[in-house]
């Protein structure tokens, strides 16, 4: 048993020349029983997302707990290999590249995780856990030279130079999430996957962390898949965002926009929902009730109706299209048919 092809031609939002594009992008994992195990089914963590990024801007994944976010973004670097769909990196494929020739794409698609406690190995010192990637990727042409890059990558995120000698135990969350930006900048990336990189963080420092990546973006140019479910953040940040359900993108669409006029039922539940978001929150539908339904289990039809207050006949029957929603946006939702 498994997961069908999909040969289907997605359509994209975003300029020409994206820097990531994902074309149908699956992620299955295989459920297995029995005492010789067999897979019996399979948890559709991701189910056909496309998106595009453009070159320098942010691109926010927001959504619930378990909707796939996170698995999205390993997949997209291959950390998880994808199941079906495309990968392209500044318009090559990158999909099925055996190691070594995916190995160059690997130093400019770094990511920086949710947990600065558990991201940077207690048994190294911070010069030693820097100077690994450094080393792998062929960043300077010898231990001196790398040295002395890391001396000057220190300052730019907010830490002395003398912290490559100290042990990840003898700073704060703060500043080891700083180091774990020091990190992926190291092998000069273009392409920075933040998975929840302030959410472990107490509020004053996740602005500090914040303004900080804004800072390196515009420095750099960077680009930026800011994984995260905390709206706040997203209006601060991102250029688009994308509203992620039970494995699919519901809503896509320029930020401001999609603060002010949310066009999915998901989208205007979880504006709700949040503090200081929306002005206009009054006339938004009440916040959801019930979780987020099982992966290995979604509903049929549109895998949001049996939370929708909208949800009418074709809703549980057919599957909705991302129908145009306005200039650059679109939404997964019939009532946008």
């Amino acid at each position: 048993m498994t997961p069908a092809s999909d040969t289907s031609s997605p359509t994209l939002i975003g300029t020409p020349t994206p820097l990531l594009r994902l074309e149908r992008i699956r992620k299955w994992f295989p459920i297995k029983k029995g005492v010789f195990p067999h897979t019996v089914g399979w948890v559709k963590a991701v189910d056909g997302v496309d998106l595009t990024i453009a070159p320098g801007k942010t691109l926010a994944l927001v959504g619930e707990s378990g909707c796939g976010k996170s698995t999205l973004g390993l997949t997209l670097l291959r950390l998880h290999e994808p199941t079906g769909g495309r990968i392209f990196y500044a318009g090559s494929e990158i999909t099925s590249l055996p190691p070594r020739q995916f190995h160059p794409y690997r130093k400019k698609m770094q990511i920086i995780f949710q947990d600065p406690y558990s991201s940077l190995n207690p048994r190294l010192t911070v010069g030693e856990t820097l100077l690994e990637g450094m080393t792998v990727h062929g960043i300077g042409s010898n231990r001196s030279e790398r040295l002395d890059r890391l001396r000057d990558l220190l300052p730019q995120v907010g830490m002395a130079p003398d912290a490559l000698t100290c042990y990840p135990h003898e700073f704060s969350g703060g500043q080891r999430q700083r180091l774990s930006i020091a990190r992926a900048l190291a092998v000069e990336p273009s392409l920075l996957v933040c998975d929840e990189a302030v959410s472990a963080l107490d509020v004053s420092v996740q602005a500090q962390i914040l303004n900080l990546l804004k800072e390196l973006q515009a420095a750099r140019g960077l680009t930026y898949l800011f994984i995260t479910h905390n709206l706040s953040v997203v209006e601060y940040l991102a250029d688009e965002v994308a509203v992620m359900y039970l494995g699919r993108i519901v809503e896509r669409g320029p930020a401001e926009e999609l603060f002010s006029s949310p066009a999915h039922p998901y989208t205007q539940a979880l504006l709700k929902a949040a503090p200081d978001t929306n002005p206009e929150k009054s006339t938004l539908p009440p916040p959801l009730e019930g979780d987020v339904p099982s992966p290995a289990h979604p509903p049929a039809g549109c895998h949001f109706h049996p939370r929708c207050p909208y949800s009418f006949e074709p809703c549980p029957i057919r599957t909705p299209e991302l129908y145009p929603a306005g200039p650059g946006r679109q939404s997964r939702c019939f009532l946008n048919e």
